[in-house]
């Protein structure tokens, strides 16, 4: 997609909105190279896996994402036979441990999500590994004496020596001679060295080694000769100890590169899953919904709001708060009704809020010019269009109501706002015509163009006749377009071409505020006149201009406007049905899908029905009511009353066969494993044996 775009609508803040709501840095990573698919397919694959987990986390099952880590850079070292250290694979541990969770989570929801549950396939076994890592290490990263019987054996030897090490020190602490030149009364340890504080001007008092001195240097730590030898023996054991540990981090490190490819496929998997989870939280929070998706160039946006705007209008924390230029506002700046001036003392304002548009294209037209006052939102409009369908390329629901549809376009071009390049010399015309020959070539009749103030800049004159020509070659390109424009020749354009229409950005003239709403048909007045009179510019000179305005538009005008008012009124008639098929379209899916869950069920019960048809003595079953986390076994069956004695734990339980879910069967509440080929497991035939020492 084209990158400019993306900047001028600034998708790396909806990037930034998803990634915040990402569960662990493998999602956010994921959502901040976020990019939208040209492919149909993929398209709306993404927006279905974003529909299931909107509605997922909808009913309470939110996945376990607590204690995944990004492990793959340890992966990648472990897989080219380098040695993890104790505290990277107790954090393996804890991820492990969390991809068998979310590994859990997600056959738990597969019969109610299945594209979710369809996740799972890329997900590994590793509870071989984890038990293998936690036989060694315990969670604080600490190699435990299990870890092998020569650990073991070495430990206990140096707990022996350092006993005699103490042992012989306390001996000499109780000697009155040693008292009088220690610094105070115990010895304590310099690294692995057990030593005595004793004072600088008794150096020479006894006999051994200095480890240390005092910041002060009025004590000296002194290792005494009486412990040297258990010292010596001391230190060569923890070096054997060491070289053990070593030994046993290189086989786990080993372990965990024996499954490498497999637990980087399963990390890639879950980073996946993550920005699905960002994605329905997003759409959760925003009130969002999936767009429906057409093969004919068809855009229908019903109640579209600008999700940067409502971002900012709600303080969102992961959107950095931005003035404009100058402190201007810009078109883009505020799409709330105005507030007064605050005058003492101050009234509580109203939240503000997002003024939603009605917009289609692609039916009657296929290019749309707006017009309308400076600051009306026709900006906003614009943006608002090009946003959305990137969001929802991107798998994004988007902030519309539902029968909202879009077509998958290849490329969303755009040319918005003020470009003037210093660093090329470049006016502001000048770039908009760079631009604006840019987006001609690359368009598509499978692409949505959107240009703002087409024309500005330049001569009037020139300027209409250039932005003609350019409408002109939008249409012969066939694509779907959004312009605005101030020009005046400009406004009459799609009276002369059948497949293009104006619209217009509501404007109040009492208040001087834009409504930010956007009429269909109508075509805007600049109300550059009715605005001078309000901001109390001298009459004469308002009526002076009123008549060089009606010389300068001849007599055309009344039939203009009446050839307005027809494609208004047409136009009023096509929303109105436009709002009844979505209304439609609406209670069809909504009984579809309840035909569907029907149907679903019937299936349900008839499969239960004979699964407990089958039950025999011995079978594995489950009686919700006890817990499905408790499973029994039949012991009797009495098919006359319908009833069944059933073992759970050290009791027996009469139940109605109508209770027992045979174990064979998923539990339609919480389901349970579905068989499938785990990879990721530990290969035999590698041994901590097989780590011999490191050669001294």
């Amino acid at each position: 997609m084209d990158t400019h775009t993306l900047e001028l609508l600034e998708f790396d803040k909806i990037r930034a909105l998803v990634a915040a709501r990402a569960a662990c840095s493998l999602g956010k990573e994921a959502a901040h190279r976020l990019e939208p698919s040209r492919d149909p397919g993929e398209v709306r694959s993404r927006q279905a896996l974003t529909t299931e987990m909107a509605e997922a986390l909808s009913a309470g099952l939110t996945p376990p994402f607590g204690g995944l880590h990004d492990l793959r850079p340890q992966v990648r070292r472990a897989q080219v036979g380098a040695t993890l250290d104790a505290e990277e694979l107790a954090q393996a541990v804890e991820t492990l441990r969390a991809i068998g969770n979310l590994d859990h989570w997600l056959d738990r929801i597969g019969d109610e999500f299945p594209r979710l549950g369809g996740l799972r396939q890329g997900v590994g076994e590793f509870s071989g590994i984890v038990n293998a890592i936690e036989g060694c290490i315990d969670s604080r990263g600490q190699i435990l004496d299990t870890a092998s019987r020569k650990l073991s054996a070495l430990r206990r030897e140096i707990q022996q020596v350092e006993e005699r090490i103490q042992e012989t020190l306390r001996r000499m602490l109780r000697s009155n001679e040693l008292k009088r030149i220690l610094r105070y009364p115990n010895f304590t340890m310099v690294g692995h060295h057990y030593v005595l504080p004793i004072a600088k001007e008794h150096r020479g008092e006894i006999q051994g080694s200095v480890h240390r001195t005092s910041a002060s240097n009025e004590t000296v730590f002194i290792e005494p000769q009486a412990i040297a030898e258990h010292s010596a023996q001391l230190s060569f054991l923890r070096a054997r100890e060491a070289k053990e540990i070593r030994r046993i981090l290189r086989w786990l490190s080993a372990q965990v590169g024996q499954v490498a490819e497999s637990l980087l496929g399963s990390l890639e998997t879950l980073a996946e899953l993550d920005l699905i989870f960002a994605r329905g939280r997003y759409s959760h929070d925003y009130r969002m919904s999936p767009p429906d998706f057409n093969q004919e160039g068809k855009l229908v946006l019903r109640g579209a709001r600008h999700p940067l705007l409502e971002a900012l209008f709600r303080g969102e924390p992961a959107l950095p708060r931005s003035s404009g230029t100058d402190g201007e506002p810009s078109d883009s700046d505020e799409v709330e009704a105005p507030k007064p001036e605050p005058s003492p003392p101050p009234l509580p304002s109203a939240p503000r809020t997002v003024v939603p548009i009605d917009l289609h294209l692609g039916l009657r037209f296929k290019v749309l010019v707006v017009t309308g006052p400076n600051t009306g939102g026709k900006t906003v409009a614009l943006k608002t269009v090009g946003l959305l369908a990137i969001m929802a390329q991107s798998g994004l629901h988007v902030p519309a109501h539902q029968g909202s549809q879009l077509p998958t376009f290849d490329e969303v071009l755009a040319d918005i706002g003020d470009e003037q390049s210093l660093e090329q010399s470049l006016s502001t015309f000048s770039s908009h015509v760079r631009r604006v020959s840019e987006i001609l070539g690359k368009a598509t009749d499978r692409s949505l163009v959107l240009l703002d103030e087409l024309g500005a800049g330049t001569d009037p004159n020139e300027g209409a006749a250039l932005g003609r020509a350019i409408l002109d070659e939008l249409d012969s390109i066939g694509c779907l377009a959004i312009v605005t424009t101030h020009i005046g020749d400009l406004k009459t354009y799609a009276f002369s071409n059948p497949r293009a229409e104006n619209a217009a950005v509501e404007f109040d003239l009492e208040t001087l505020q834009p409504r930010y709403r956007v009429h269909i048909g109508d075509i805007g007045q600049s109300n550059a006149l009715q605005i001078a009179r309000r901001l109390n510019l001298a009459e004469h000179i308002v009526a002076r201009a009123s008549r060089h305005l009606e010389q300068s538009r001849g007599q055309h005008l009344s039939e203009l406007e009446v050839v307005q008012k027809l494609r208004k009124d047409a136009e009023d008639a096509r929303q109105a049905a436009l709002a009844a098929q979505a209304e439609a379209e609406r209670n069809r899916e909504a009984l579809n899908q309840r035909l569907t869950d029907l149907q679903r069920q019937a299936e349900n019960d008839a499969r239960l029905a004979e699964a407990r048809a089958r039950l025999q003595p011995g079978d594995r079953v489950v009686v919700p009511r006890f817990g499905y986390d408790r499973p029994g076994r039949v012991v009797k069956l009495d098919l006359r009353k319908k009833t069944a004695v059933v073992a759970i734990g050290q009791m027996q339980w009469d139940v109605a066969i109508d209770e027992l879910i045979p174990q064979m069967i998923r539990n339609p509440e919480v389901p349970s494993t579905t068989a499938k080929v785990k990879p990721g497991g530990p290969k035999a035939g590698l041994r901590l044996e097989d780590f011999a020492d490191e050669p001294t």
